[in-house]
């Protein structure tokens, strides 16, 4: 059967708008606790209130451009909390409007609720942060659909959270963690997989909600990390928009959730949130073994989207063949349509169509 290759040029620029990215997981956001992340670019204060409630907030003061992650929680004397900035006490409230501002007297008359710094909507999901990152224009609209849900959340709090920072764009960090054909060579260890181990696969795939699905199958012969599961394991793996990979296992009634996601910090950073749960006692019993796969696999898979990076600076388009690349044109596609959607404003139409993928890994 032949087949083509398609040479890609222009990808790995701009980023998804409306949209939930995960800024980190719920148990690592004490209560009374500040921190700060960095989205798309945008550095966004997140904290906990006294109330446990979250908050997002643009992490730089207008006074004097200071950090207000590097301030702390003052609660007023009306029960509310606050966010005060470090450098002269000026303080906003979790709707980003200036509260205070320490500095002017009793006779200094300033309406100081004309201050203040964006607000970011967001919620906790199945243990997880999510921030909505609007387009120009829409920051103060409402979120249009809630966070997403995953299947396989199981087995009380995650049995691991490993992350890792590639130096890519989101774009190239997508794509290098959905290729089904590099397996055999980035993650060569003794109880996954070798070259000497490659052979003919051929996959089902299916649109799925903002993505699409590899139908649930028997795991690959040659993955010999199922087969410590026992039983007759089945898998379903599924991509959503705007970087969302998971892997759902059932062994009889147990089950096991791998979920990645990918979020964009820079132009050339990307941030990847492993976490894994799980109620099969045998993911238990091997856990420091499976976070030491774990943190191999992601450091392996780093180290060469950060080798491709640097060979991008030279040349920035790429060859794409079927059928192995399909699933990369696909995220290609997914998001050009995305785009095209809001700019139209219209309904997003998904361009996946189901086939059957073969390739050799």
């Amino acid at each position: 059967m032949a087949t083509s290759a398609e040479t890609i040029a222009g990808f790995g620029k701009g980023f998804l708008t409306d949209h939930w990215y995960v800024a980190g997981v719920s148990k690592a956001l004490k209560p009374g606790e500040l921190g700060r992340c960095e989205i798309m670019g945008q550095p966004i204060m997140l904290g906990r209130g006294p109330d446990a409630v979250p908050i997002a907030l643009g992490d730089i003061c207008p006074h004097r451009a200071a950090p207000l992650s590097a301030g702390r929680f003052v609660l007023g004397e009306d029960g509310h909390a606050t966010v005060e900035c470090p450098y002269h006490g000026w303080r906003f409230g979790a709707d980003g409007r200036c509260a205070a501002i320490p500095s002017l007297t009793d006779d200094q008359t300033m309406d100081i609720r004309r201050i203040g710094v964006r607000r970011y909507p967001v919620r906790e999901s199945q243990g997880l942060i999510f921030v909505w990152m609007a387009a120009e224009g829409r920051e103060t609209a409402p979120p249009e659909a809630p966070p997403p849900i995953f299947p396989g959340v199981v087995g009380g709090a995650p049995k691991l959270v490993l992350t890792d920072t590639f130096a890519s764009h989101i774009d190239h960090a997508v794509v290098g963690l959905m290729d089904p054909a590099h397996g055999s060579f980035v993650h060569q260890q003794w109880w996954w997989r070798s070259q000497a181990s490659i052979h003919a696969k051929s996959k089902a795939f299916a649109p799925a909600y903002l993505g699409f699905s590899m139908v649930r199958h028997a795991p690959s012969s040659n993955s010999r990390a199922y087969r410590l599961l026992g039983g007759q394991p089945e898998t379903e793996i599924t991509f959503r928009l705007p970087g969302l990979r998971w892997e759902h296992v059932t062994i009889g009634n147990r089950q096991l959730l791998s979920l990645t996601c990918l979020t964009p910090l820079t132009d050339n950073a990307t941030r990847i949130t492993q976490i894994l749960w799980s109620d099969h006692p045998a993911v238990s019993l091997l856990l420091p073994f499976v976070r030491i796969g774990a943190r191999r696999f992601l450091r392996q898979d780093g180290a060469m989207v950060d080798l491709q990076s640097a060979g991008l600076r030279h040349k920035p388009s790429l060859i794409w063949i079927d059928d192995a690349d399909t699933q990369a044109r696909w995220y290609a596609a997914l998001k050009r349509e995305w785009a095209a959607s809001r700019r139209e404003g219209r309904d997003f139409e998904n361009p996946v169509q189901a086939t059957t993928l073969r390739w050799r890994s």
